[in-house]
Protein backbone atom coordinates (compact mmCIF):
# COMPACT_ATOMS: atom_id res chain seq x y z
CA UNK A 1 0.00 0.00 0.00
CA UNK A 2 1.32 3.23 -0.43
CA UNK A 3 2.33 5.85 1.99
CA UNK A 4 0.53 8.79 3.14
CA UNK A 5 3.81 10.79 3.39
CA UNK A 6 3.74 13.65 1.19
CA UNK A 7 0.17 13.86 0.84
CA UNK A 8 0.20 13.68 -3.08
CA UNK A 9 -1.86 11.34 -5.11
CA UNK A 10 -0.49 7.91 -5.20
CA UNK A 11 -2.40 5.96 -7.79
CA UNK A 12 -1.26 6.07 -11.23
CA UNK A 13 -4.00 4.54 -14.35
CA UNK A 14 -2.35 1.19 -13.98
CA UNK A 15 -2.65 0.80 -10.09
CA UNK A 16 -6.23 1.76 -9.84
CA UNK A 17 -7.31 -0.45 -12.62
CA UNK A 18 -5.61 -3.20 -10.97
CA UNK A 19 -7.20 -2.01 -7.44
CA UNK A 20 -10.75 -1.69 -8.93
CA UNK A 21 -10.40 -5.29 -10.68
CA UNK A 22 -9.66 -6.85 -7.37
CA UNK A 23 -12.43 -5.11 -5.84
CA UNK A 24 -15.31 -5.98 -8.52
CA UNK A 25 -13.92 -9.73 -7.87
CA UNK A 26 -14.23 -9.56 -4.17
CA UNK A 27 -17.97 -7.64 -4.35
CA UNK A 28 -18.93 -10.69 -6.67
CA UNK A 29 -17.82 -12.99 -4.26
CA UNK A 30 -19.59 -10.55 -1.22
CA UNK A 31 -23.07 -10.45 -2.29
CA UNK A 32 -23.29 -14.52 -1.76
CA UNK A 33 -20.75 -14.99 1.34
CA UNK A 34 -22.58 -16.62 4.04
CA UNK A 35 -22.99 -15.92 7.59
CA UNK A 36 -20.17 -17.70 9.12
CA UNK A 37 -17.64 -16.41 6.59
CA UNK A 38 -18.63 -12.29 7.15
CA UNK A 39 -18.43 -13.59 10.91
CA UNK A 40 -14.99 -14.85 10.70
CA UNK A 41 -13.79 -12.16 9.19
CA UNK A 42 -15.34 -9.60 11.85
CA UNK A 43 -13.72 -12.20 14.52
CA UNK A 44 -10.07 -11.21 12.37
CA UNK A 45 -10.82 -7.89 12.02
CA UNK A 46 -11.45 -7.46 16.04
CA UNK A 47 -7.71 -8.66 16.42
CA UNK A 48 -6.84 -6.56 13.93
CA UNK A 49 -7.89 -3.78 15.72
CA UNK A 50 -6.51 -5.15 19.02
CA UNK A 51 -3.21 -5.35 17.77
CA UNK A 52 -2.56 -1.92 15.65
CA UNK A 53 -4.47 0.25 17.82
CA UNK A 54 -1.28 1.29 19.76
CA UNK A 55 0.06 2.73 16.44
CA UNK A 56 -3.33 3.69 15.65
CA UNK A 57 -2.95 6.49 18.68
CA UNK A 58 0.18 7.30 18.67
CA UNK A 59 -0.32 8.62 14.72
CA UNK A 60 -3.27 10.31 15.70
CA UNK A 61 -1.71 11.70 19.25
CA UNK A 62 1.43 13.25 17.23
CA UNK A 63 -0.61 14.66 14.84
CA UNK A 64 -2.55 16.67 17.20
CA UNK A 65 0.38 17.14 19.91
CA UNK A 66 -0.78 15.65 22.68
CA UNK A 67 1.58 14.46 24.97
CA UNK A 68 1.69 11.73 26.98
CA UNK A 69 -0.12 12.27 30.42
CA UNK A 70 -2.56 14.76 28.87
CA UNK A 71 -6.04 13.76 29.46
CA UNK A 72 -7.06 15.05 25.86
CA UNK A 73 -5.14 11.22 24.64
CA UNK A 74 -8.59 9.44 26.06
CA UNK A 75 -10.79 11.18 23.45
CA UNK A 76 -8.84 9.30 20.87
CA UNK A 77 -9.09 6.21 22.50
CA UNK A 78 -13.09 7.20 22.45
CA UNK A 79 -13.39 8.37 19.54
CA UNK A 80 -11.16 5.51 17.47
CA UNK A 81 -10.40 2.36 18.37
CA UNK A 82 -13.54 1.56 20.90
CA UNK A 83 -16.50 2.58 18.90
CA UNK A 84 -14.87 0.46 16.13
CA UNK A 85 -14.37 -2.74 17.98
CA UNK A 86 -17.87 -2.06 19.23
CA UNK A 87 -18.82 -2.28 15.82
CA UNK A 88 -17.52 -5.42 14.81
CA UNK A 89 -18.69 -7.00 18.14
CA UNK A 90 -22.50 -5.97 17.52
CA UNK A 91 -22.50 -6.56 14.17
CA UNK A 92 -20.90 -10.48 15.19
CA UNK A 93 -23.98 -10.59 17.48
CA UNK A 94 -26.56 -9.73 15.15
CA UNK A 95 -25.31 -11.85 12.52
CA UNK A 96 -25.01 -14.69 15.10
CA UNK A 97 -29.07 -14.08 16.08
CA UNK A 98 -29.97 -13.70 12.47
CA UNK A 99 -28.06 -17.39 12.24
CA UNK A 100 -30.16 -18.31 15.06
CA UNK A 101 -33.54 -17.08 15.41
CA UNK A 102 -33.87 -15.81 11.71
CA UNK A 103 -33.51 -11.81 12.64
CA UNK A 104 -31.40 -9.61 15.04
CA UNK A 105 -32.99 -9.92 19.01
CA UNK A 106 -33.61 -6.35 19.55
CA UNK A 107 -33.23 -5.15 23.67
CA UNK A 108 -37.09 -5.21 23.51
CA UNK A 109 -40.42 -4.85 21.43
CA UNK A 110 -40.51 -1.88 19.52
CA UNK A 111 -43.39 0.42 21.43
CA UNK A 112 -46.22 1.95 18.81
CA UNK A 113 -46.72 5.96 19.47
CA UNK A 114 -48.19 8.14 17.24
CA UNK A 115 -47.90 6.33 14.17
CA UNK A 116 -44.40 5.31 14.77
CA UNK A 117 -42.62 2.78 16.40
CA UNK A 118 -40.02 3.35 19.00
CA UNK A 119 -37.65 0.54 18.64
CA UNK A 120 -35.20 -0.03 21.47
CA UNK A 121 -31.27 -0.23 20.12
CA UNK A 122 -29.84 0.57 23.76
CA UNK A 123 -28.92 -0.54 26.10
CA UNK A 124 -28.48 -3.72 24.15
CA UNK A 125 -28.95 -7.16 25.67
CA UNK A 126 -25.80 -7.41 27.39
CA UNK A 127 -25.99 -6.37 30.89
CA UNK A 128 -22.22 -4.63 30.28
CA UNK A 129 -24.04 -2.07 28.23
CA UNK A 130 -26.16 -0.70 31.70
CA UNK A 131 -22.87 -0.98 33.88
CA UNK A 132 -21.32 0.77 31.60
CA UNK A 133 -23.11 3.26 30.25
CA UNK A 134 -25.83 4.02 33.70
CA UNK A 135 -29.08 5.66 32.47
CA UNK A 136 -28.63 5.84 28.59
CA UNK A 137 -30.89 4.67 26.94
CA UNK A 138 -31.75 5.36 22.71
CA UNK A 139 -34.33 4.13 20.86
CA UNK A 140 -35.48 4.59 17.12
CA UNK A 141 -38.38 6.55 15.88
CA UNK A 142 -39.60 4.66 12.39
CA UNK A 143 -41.20 6.72 9.55
CA UNK A 144 -45.06 7.12 9.56
CA UNK A 145 -46.95 3.74 9.05
CA UNK A 146 -44.38 1.37 9.78
CA UNK A 147 -45.15 -2.44 10.93
CA UNK A 148 -43.22 -4.17 12.56
CA UNK A 149 -42.70 -6.79 9.70
CA UNK A 150 -41.59 -4.18 8.18
CA UNK A 151 -37.88 -3.43 10.18
CA UNK A 152 -35.49 -4.83 8.66
CA UNK A 153 -36.36 -4.64 4.82
CA UNK A 154 -34.01 -6.27 2.73
CA UNK A 155 -30.98 -6.11 5.37
CA UNK A 156 -31.30 -10.05 6.57
CA UNK A 157 -31.23 -11.23 2.94
CA UNK A 158 -28.79 -8.58 2.46
CA UNK A 159 -25.88 -10.06 5.08
CA UNK A 160 -27.11 -13.41 4.73
CA UNK A 161 -25.40 -13.80 1.00
CA UNK A 162 -28.39 -14.49 -0.40
CA UNK A 163 -28.53 -11.24 -2.30
CA UNK A 164 -29.37 -10.91 -5.84
CA UNK A 165 -27.83 -7.74 -6.80
CA UNK A 166 -24.68 -6.55 -9.06
CA UNK A 167 -21.03 -6.15 -7.75
CA UNK A 168 -20.53 -2.87 -6.86
CA UNK A 169 -17.78 -0.66 -5.76
CA UNK A 170 -17.93 2.08 -3.35
CA UNK A 171 -15.29 5.12 -2.88
CA UNK A 172 -15.79 6.46 0.21
CA UNK A 173 -13.85 9.80 0.87
CA UNK A 174 -12.84 9.51 4.52
CA UNK A 175 -13.42 12.45 7.24
CA UNK A 176 -10.52 14.42 8.48
CA UNK A 177 -11.24 14.60 12.37
CA UNK A 178 -12.07 11.66 14.08
CA UNK A 179 -10.48 8.25 13.38
CA UNK A 180 -13.22 6.06 13.41
CA UNK A 181 -15.42 8.02 10.79
CA UNK A 182 -13.34 6.54 7.76
CA UNK A 183 -13.33 2.85 9.03
CA UNK A 184 -17.05 2.43 10.12
CA UNK A 185 -18.25 3.90 7.21
CA UNK A 186 -16.43 1.65 5.34
CA UNK A 187 -17.72 -1.57 7.32
CA UNK A 188 -21.04 -0.32 7.34
CA UNK A 189 -20.83 -0.29 3.25
CA UNK A 190 -19.03 -3.80 3.31
CA UNK A 191 -20.91 -5.83 5.58
CA UNK A 192 -24.48 -4.39 5.27
CA UNK A 193 -24.24 -2.88 2.22
CA UNK A 194 -22.31 -5.84 0.30
CA UNK A 195 -20.38 -2.84 -0.94
CA UNK A 196 -16.25 -3.52 -1.39
CA UNK A 197 -14.67 -0.26 -0.66
CA UNK A 198 -11.70 1.80 -1.66
CA UNK A 199 -11.30 4.44 0.87
CA UNK A 200 -9.41 7.32 0.46
CA UNK A 201 -8.04 8.58 3.59
CA UNK A 202 -8.35 12.39 3.76
CA UNK A 203 -5.00 14.37 4.18
CA UNK A 204 -5.74 15.20 8.11
CA UNK A 205 -5.45 11.81 9.43
CA UNK A 206 -3.77 9.96 6.78
CA UNK A 207 -1.85 9.09 9.53
CA UNK A 208 -4.09 6.01 10.93
CA UNK A 209 -3.89 4.60 7.34
CA UNK A 210 -1.29 2.13 8.08
CA UNK A 211 -3.04 1.01 11.53
CA UNK A 212 -6.14 0.33 9.08
CA UNK A 213 -4.14 -1.58 6.80
CA UNK A 214 -2.43 -3.92 9.63
CA UNK A 215 -6.25 -3.84 11.39
CA UNK A 216 -8.37 -4.62 8.24
CA UNK A 217 -6.39 -7.08 6.34
CA UNK A 218 -9.06 -9.67 6.00
CA UNK A 219 -10.86 -7.14 4.30
CA UNK A 220 -7.55 -6.49 1.92
CA UNK A 221 -7.01 -10.30 1.53
CA UNK A 222 -10.63 -10.86 0.56
CA UNK A 223 -10.77 -8.30 -2.30
CA UNK A 224 -13.46 -6.31 -0.17
CA UNK A 225 -10.99 -3.11 0.35
CA UNK A 226 -8.43 -1.21 -1.00
CA UNK A 227 -7.07 2.05 1.36
CA UNK A 228 -5.45 5.19 -0.97
CA UNK A 229 -3.89 8.10 0.28
CA UNK A 230 -3.92 11.33 -1.77
CA UNK A 231 -5.44 15.22 -2.57
CA UNK A 232 -8.38 16.37 -4.17
CA UNK A 233 -7.17 15.78 -7.43
CA UNK A 234 -7.03 12.01 -6.60
CA UNK A 235 -10.41 12.05 -5.09
CA UNK A 236 -12.09 13.55 -8.23
CA UNK A 237 -9.82 10.92 -10.62
CA UNK A 238 -11.76 8.04 -8.48
CA UNK A 239 -15.04 9.53 -8.24
CA UNK A 240 -15.14 9.81 -12.32
CA UNK A 241 -13.58 6.73 -12.40
CA UNK A 242 -15.72 4.04 -14.42
CA UNK A 243 -15.04 1.39 -12.29
CA UNK A 244 -16.71 3.14 -9.38
CA UNK A 245 -20.43 2.52 -8.79
CA UNK A 246 -20.84 4.75 -6.11
CA UNK A 247 -19.83 7.56 -3.48
CA UNK A 248 -20.02 7.97 0.39
CA UNK A 249 -18.50 11.07 1.76
CA UNK A 250 -18.36 12.48 5.16
CA UNK A 251 -17.23 15.97 5.81
CA UNK A 252 -18.85 19.31 4.21
CA UNK A 253 -21.60 20.33 2.16
CA UNK A 254 -19.45 22.45 -0.11
CA UNK A 255 -17.21 19.71 -0.37
CA UNK A 256 -19.90 17.41 -1.18
CA UNK A 257 -21.79 20.40 -3.86
CA UNK A 258 -18.48 20.34 -5.29
CA UNK A 259 -18.56 16.67 -6.44
CA UNK A 260 -22.17 17.25 -7.37
CA UNK A 261 -22.72 20.01 -9.01
CA UNK A 262 -19.29 21.24 -10.10
CA UNK A 263 -16.43 23.14 -8.29
CA UNK A 264 -16.50 25.97 -10.99
CA UNK A 265 -18.80 28.72 -9.17
CA UNK A 266 -20.95 29.70 -12.65
CA UNK A 267 -21.06 25.36 -13.66
CA UNK A 268 -21.88 24.83 -10.01
CA UNK A 269 -24.81 27.40 -10.19
CA UNK A 270 -25.92 26.56 -13.65
CA UNK A 271 -26.25 22.83 -12.93
CA UNK A 272 -28.22 23.55 -9.71
CA UNK A 273 -30.62 25.33 -11.55
CA UNK A 274 -31.10 22.64 -14.64
CA UNK A 275 -31.08 20.00 -11.73
CA UNK A 276 -28.10 18.57 -14.18
CA UNK A 277 -25.87 16.83 -12.20
CA UNK A 278 -22.28 16.36 -13.02
CA UNK A 279 -22.28 13.44 -10.47
CA UNK A 280 -24.13 10.31 -12.32
CA UNK A 281 -23.93 7.72 -9.52
CA UNK A 282 -25.49 7.55 -6.39
CA UNK A 283 -23.92 9.23 -3.87
CA UNK A 284 -24.53 8.72 0.15
CA UNK A 285 -23.13 11.47 2.84
CA UNK A 286 -22.67 12.89 6.06
CA UNK A 287 -22.17 16.93 6.71
CA UNK A 288 -22.27 18.41 9.89
CA UNK A 289 -24.40 20.55 11.39
CA UNK A 290 -24.93 23.91 13.44
CA UNK A 291 -25.71 22.06 16.39
CA UNK A 292 -28.54 23.50 18.44
CA UNK A 293 -28.97 22.56 22.00
CA UNK A 294 -31.69 23.94 23.69
CA UNK A 295 -32.58 24.36 27.25
CA UNK A 296 -35.75 24.43 28.55
CA UNK A 297 -36.17 26.70 31.08
CA UNK A 298 -37.42 25.68 34.63
CA UNK A 299 -36.02 24.84 37.97
CA UNK A 300 -32.93 22.79 38.16
CA UNK A 301 -30.78 21.77 41.17
CA UNK A 302 -27.66 23.06 41.41
CA UNK A 303 -25.92 19.35 40.79
CA UNK A 304 -28.10 19.36 38.04
CA UNK A 305 -27.17 22.69 36.52
CA UNK A 306 -23.59 21.97 36.91
CA UNK A 307 -23.74 18.13 35.68
CA UNK A 308 -25.76 19.99 32.10
CA UNK A 309 -22.92 22.76 32.07
CA UNK A 310 -20.01 20.42 32.39
CA UNK A 311 -22.26 17.99 29.51
CA UNK A 312 -22.21 20.75 26.74
CA UNK A 313 -18.85 22.12 27.51
CA UNK A 314 -17.86 18.51 26.89
CA UNK A 315 -19.76 18.98 23.35
CA UNK A 316 -18.03 21.63 22.50
CA UNK A 317 -14.23 20.82 23.10
CA UNK A 318 -14.21 17.14 22.44
CA UNK A 319 -11.24 16.28 19.84
CA UNK A 320 -10.51 20.45 20.20
CA UNK A 321 -14.07 21.28 18.60
CA UNK A 322 -13.12 19.55 15.41
CA UNK A 323 -16.80 17.54 15.34
CA UNK A 324 -19.57 17.66 12.73
CA UNK A 325 -21.88 17.20 15.90
CA UNK A 326 -20.58 19.63 18.59
CA UNK A 327 -22.51 22.21 20.00
CA UNK A 328 -22.36 25.03 18.20
CA UNK A 329 -25.83 27.33 19.44
CA UNK A 330 -27.22 27.11 22.92
CA UNK A 331 -31.02 28.59 22.70
CA UNK A 332 -32.34 29.79 25.73
CA UNK A 333 -35.34 31.40 27.10
CA UNK A 334 -34.98 35.50 27.79
CA UNK A 335 -35.62 36.24 31.58
CA UNK A 336 -35.50 32.58 33.01
CA UNK A 337 -33.97 32.94 36.13
CA UNK A 338 -31.51 30.20 35.93
CA UNK A 339 -30.10 31.05 32.56
CA UNK A 340 -27.13 33.54 34.10
CA UNK A 341 -26.15 30.35 36.37
CA UNK A 342 -25.70 28.10 33.84
CA UNK A 343 -24.01 30.20 31.19
CA UNK A 344 -21.01 31.63 34.08
CA UNK A 345 -20.71 27.09 34.65
CA UNK A 346 -20.30 26.88 31.16
CA UNK A 347 -17.91 29.66 31.13
CA UNK A 348 -15.97 28.44 34.25
CA UNK A 349 -15.27 25.11 32.61
CA UNK A 350 -14.44 26.55 29.49
CA UNK A 351 -11.52 28.73 31.21
CA UNK A 352 -10.03 25.97 33.01
CA UNK A 353 -10.00 24.05 30.09
CA UNK A 354 -5.78 24.62 28.44
CA UNK A 355 -6.24 25.33 25.16
CA UNK A 356 -5.68 22.62 22.12
CA UNK A 357 -3.48 22.99 18.89
CA UNK A 358 -6.09 23.91 16.29
CA UNK A 359 -4.75 20.18 14.19
CA UNK A 360 -7.62 20.69 11.43
CA UNK A 361 -7.18 23.37 8.49
CA UNK A 362 -8.16 26.77 8.48
CA UNK A 363 -9.33 26.44 12.42
CA UNK A 364 -7.84 29.60 13.29
CA UNK A 365 -9.16 31.51 10.17
CA UNK A 366 -12.93 30.50 10.55
CA UNK A 367 -12.34 31.12 14.37
CA UNK A 368 -11.93 35.17 13.53
CA UNK A 369 -14.26 35.02 11.12
CA UNK A 370 -17.10 33.22 13.56
CA UNK A 371 -15.47 34.68 17.10
CA UNK A 372 -15.12 38.09 16.03
CA UNK A 373 -11.99 38.85 17.43
CA UNK A 374 -8.25 37.67 16.80
CA UNK A 375 -6.82 35.71 19.33
CA UNK A 376 -2.95 36.16 21.00
CA UNK A 377 -2.18 32.31 19.64
CA UNK A 378 -3.41 31.07 16.53
CA UNK A 379 -2.16 27.94 16.78
CA UNK A 380 -3.61 27.10 20.23
CA UNK A 381 -6.84 28.53 19.92
CA UNK A 382 -9.33 29.95 23.39
CA UNK A 383 -12.20 28.39 24.04
CA UNK A 384 -15.25 30.60 23.00
CA UNK A 385 -18.32 31.30 24.31
CA UNK A 386 -20.51 34.23 22.43
CA UNK A 387 -23.60 35.28 24.55
CA UNK A 388 -26.35 37.02 23.08
CA UNK A 389 -25.97 36.69 19.15
CA UNK A 390 -28.42 37.85 16.78
CA UNK A 391 -29.22 35.99 14.06
CA UNK A 392 -29.92 39.13 11.53
CA UNK A 393 -26.62 40.87 12.79
CA UNK A 394 -24.34 37.54 12.47
CA UNK A 395 -26.27 34.66 10.17
CA UNK A 396 -22.86 33.02 9.78
CA UNK A 397 -23.07 31.57 13.03
CA UNK A 398 -26.74 30.21 12.49
CA UNK A 399 -26.35 29.24 8.82
CA UNK A 400 -22.79 27.96 8.49
CA UNK A 401 -20.57 25.26 10.18
CA UNK A 402 -17.60 27.07 11.73
CA UNK A 403 -15.72 24.01 12.59
CA UNK A 404 -14.19 25.76 15.26
CA UNK A 405 -14.16 26.49 18.86
CA UNK A 406 -16.72 28.54 19.05
CA UNK A 407 -20.14 28.29 20.24
CA UNK A 408 -23.16 31.18 20.17
CA UNK A 409 -25.87 31.27 22.55
CA UNK A 410 -29.37 33.17 22.34
CA UNK A 411 -32.34 33.51 23.86
CA UNK A 412 -35.85 33.41 22.89
CA UNK A 413 -39.33 35.16 24.43
CA UNK A 414 -41.70 33.03 25.39
CA UNK A 415 -44.51 33.18 28.64
CA UNK A 416 -44.05 29.35 29.31
CA UNK A 417 -41.60 26.38 28.75
CA UNK A 418 -44.59 24.66 26.52
CA UNK A 419 -44.67 28.07 24.54
CA UNK A 420 -40.38 28.26 24.93
CA UNK A 421 -40.35 24.87 23.33
CA UNK A 422 -42.41 25.10 20.43
CA UNK A 423 -40.27 28.49 19.52
CA UNK A 424 -37.21 26.90 19.96
CA UNK A 425 -37.90 23.46 18.14
CA UNK A 426 -39.28 26.15 15.17
CA UNK A 427 -36.29 28.56 15.07
CA UNK A 428 -34.18 24.98 15.24
CA UNK A 429 -36.31 23.53 12.05
CA UNK A 430 -36.00 26.45 9.99
CA UNK A 431 -33.09 29.09 11.22
CA UNK A 432 -30.35 26.69 11.66
CA UNK A 433 -28.36 25.41 8.92
CA UNK A 434 -28.22 21.08 8.85
CA UNK A 435 -30.25 18.22 9.95
CA UNK A 436 -27.53 16.09 11.68
CA UNK A 437 -28.34 16.49 15.27
CA UNK A 438 -30.05 18.62 18.35
CA UNK A 439 -30.24 18.31 21.93
CA UNK A 440 -32.52 18.95 24.66
CA UNK A 441 -32.36 19.71 28.54
CA UNK A 442 -35.56 19.30 30.05
CA UNK A 443 -35.99 19.96 33.83
CA UNK A 444 -37.68 16.81 35.46
CA UNK A 445 -41.07 18.60 36.23
CA UNK A 446 -41.78 19.44 32.76
CA UNK A 447 -40.42 15.88 31.52
CA UNK A 448 -43.51 14.25 34.23
CA UNK A 449 -46.13 17.14 33.28
CA UNK A 450 -45.83 17.51 30.06
CA UNK A 451 -44.68 14.32 28.42
CA UNK A 452 -46.84 14.54 25.23
CA UNK A 453 -45.80 18.31 24.37
CA UNK A 454 -42.22 16.83 25.22
CA UNK A 455 -42.90 13.53 22.66
CA UNK A 456 -44.29 16.18 20.14
CA UNK A 457 -41.22 18.58 20.31
CA UNK A 458 -39.11 15.87 19.41
CA UNK A 459 -40.82 14.37 16.73
CA UNK A 460 -41.26 17.51 15.14
CA UNK A 461 -37.05 18.53 15.14
CA UNK A 462 -35.64 17.93 12.12
CA UNK A 463 -32.43 16.34 13.14
CA UNK A 464 -31.52 12.34 12.38
CA UNK A 465 -30.15 12.22 15.87
CA UNK A 466 -32.04 13.92 19.00
CA UNK A 467 -30.52 14.18 22.61
CA UNK A 468 -32.59 14.41 25.77
CA UNK A 469 -29.99 15.52 28.58
CA UNK A 470 -27.47 14.01 26.95
CA UNK A 471 -25.27 14.77 24.07
CA UNK A 472 -25.99 13.50 20.42
CA UNK A 473 -22.57 12.71 19.96
CA UNK A 474 -22.44 9.91 22.30
CA UNK A 475 -24.81 8.00 19.79
CA UNK A 476 -22.31 7.99 17.15
CA UNK A 477 -20.36 5.72 19.56
CA UNK A 478 -22.32 3.15 20.00
CA UNK A 479 -23.04 2.10 16.96
CA UNK A 480 -26.51 0.13 17.74
CA UNK A 481 -28.04 3.37 17.11
CA UNK A 482 -28.28 4.90 13.32
CA UNK A 483 -26.15 7.11 12.19
CA UNK A 484 -26.95 10.19 9.78
CA UNK A 485 -29.24 13.00 8.88
CA UNK A 486 -33.16 13.59 9.00
CA UNK A 487 -34.30 11.88 5.62
CA UNK A 488 -35.71 14.15 2.96
CA UNK A 489 -32.72 15.73 2.07
CA UNK A 490 -31.98 15.91 -1.57
CA UNK A 491 -29.27 16.90 -3.64
CA UNK A 492 -30.26 20.47 -4.59
CA UNK A 493 -30.69 20.71 -0.76
CA UNK A 494 -28.40 18.58 0.73
CA UNK A 495 -28.54 19.74 4.52
CA UNK A 496 -26.51 17.43 6.48
CA UNK A 497 -26.71 14.59 4.06
CA UNK A 498 -28.01 11.05 2.62
CA UNK A 499 -28.38 7.97 4.41
CA UNK A 500 -27.08 6.43 7.50
CA UNK A 501 -24.66 4.16 8.67
CA UNK A 502 -23.68 2.16 11.97
CA UNK A 503 -27.50 0.37 12.75
CA UNK A 504 -25.90 -2.65 13.73
CA UNK A 505 -29.85 -3.98 14.19
CA UNK A 506 -30.15 -3.33 10.25
CA UNK A 507 -33.26 -1.14 11.01
CA UNK A 508 -34.79 0.20 7.58
CA UNK A 509 -37.17 3.07 7.94
CA UNK A 510 -35.29 5.19 10.17
CA UNK A 511 -36.13 8.81 10.94
CA UNK A 512 -34.46 9.71 13.75
CA UNK A 513 -32.36 8.21 16.52
CA UNK A 514 -33.22 9.81 20.31
CA UNK A 515 -30.67 9.14 22.97
CA UNK A 516 -31.63 9.85 26.32
CA UNK A 517 -30.39 10.57 30.26
CA UNK A 518 -30.87 11.60 33.49
CA UNK A 519 -30.12 15.27 33.92
CA UNK A 520 -27.28 13.66 36.68
CA UNK A 521 -25.84 10.45 35.97
CA UNK A 522 -23.14 8.72 38.08
CA UNK A 523 -20.26 7.69 37.79
CA UNK A 524 -19.47 11.07 35.93
CA UNK A 525 -19.33 10.36 32.14
CA UNK A 526 -15.45 9.95 30.91
CA UNK A 527 -15.49 12.29 28.10
CA UNK A 528 -16.17 15.15 30.75
CA UNK A 529 -13.18 17.27 30.94
CA UNK A 530 -13.27 17.10 35.21
CA UNK A 531 -13.04 13.67 34.74
CA UNK A 532 -9.62 12.50 36.84
CA UNK A 533 -8.89 9.21 34.73
CA UNK A 534 -10.07 9.45 31.68
CA UNK A 535 -7.21 7.44 29.62
CA UNK A 536 -7.16 4.81 32.57
CA UNK A 537 -10.86 4.08 31.99
CA UNK A 538 -10.70 4.28 28.07
CA UNK A 539 -7.59 1.77 28.10
CA UNK A 540 -9.22 -0.69 29.97
CA UNK A 541 -12.44 -0.15 27.48
CA UNK A 542 -10.56 -0.51 24.45
CA UNK A 543 -9.44 -4.17 26.08
CA UNK A 544 -12.91 -5.19 27.18
CA UNK A 545 -14.23 -4.61 23.66
CA UNK A 546 -11.42 -6.22 22.28
CA UNK A 547 -12.50 -9.40 24.33
CA UNK A 548 -15.58 -8.68 26.29
CA UNK A 549 -15.43 -10.65 29.77
CA UNK A 550 -17.28 -9.92 32.63
CA UNK A 551 -13.88 -9.77 34.46
CA UNK A 552 -12.84 -7.02 32.47
CA UNK A 553 -15.47 -4.72 34.11
CA UNK A 554 -13.91 -4.04 37.39
CA UNK A 555 -10.88 -2.62 36.69
CA UNK A 556 -13.05 -0.34 34.33
CA UNK A 557 -15.70 0.45 36.93
CA UNK A 558 -12.95 0.92 39.64
CA UNK A 559 -11.36 3.64 37.61
CA UNK A 560 -14.60 5.29 36.66
CA UNK A 561 -15.74 5.57 40.36
CA UNK A 562 -12.46 7.73 40.98
CA UNK A 563 -12.81 9.84 38.09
Amino acid sequence: MASPAGQSPTLNGESAETYLAELSQGAKRLVQLPLEARRKILALCINGVEHSSRDWLESAWKSKRIPAGDAARAEDILNGPIPTLRYLQLLDRTLADIARFGQPRLPAQPRPNQGRLHVPVFPTRSLCDRLLFPGIQAHVRTRTDTQPDELFGEAISRVSGNAQAPATITLVLGAGNISSIPITDTLTKIFQCNQSVLLKMNPVNAMVGPAFEVAFQPLIQSGLLRIVYGDGRLGQQLIASRGIQCVHITGSDRTHDAIVWGSENNEHIARKEENRPLLDKPITSELGNVSPWIIVPGKYTQRQLQFQAEHIAASMTNNAAFNCVATRMLITQRGWPQREQLLRRIESILAELPRRYAYYPGAAQRFVRFAGFTPDNLEYLPWTLRRDVDPQQEPQLFQEESFTCVCGEMSLEANSPIEFLSRAVDFANHRMWGTLSAALTVPQDFQRRCESELNAAVDALQYGIVGINQWPGVAFALMSTPWGAFPGSTLNNIQSGIGTVHNTYLLDPIEKTVITSPLKTFPKPVWFSSHRRPEAVAQRLMQFYAAPRLTKLLPILWHALRG
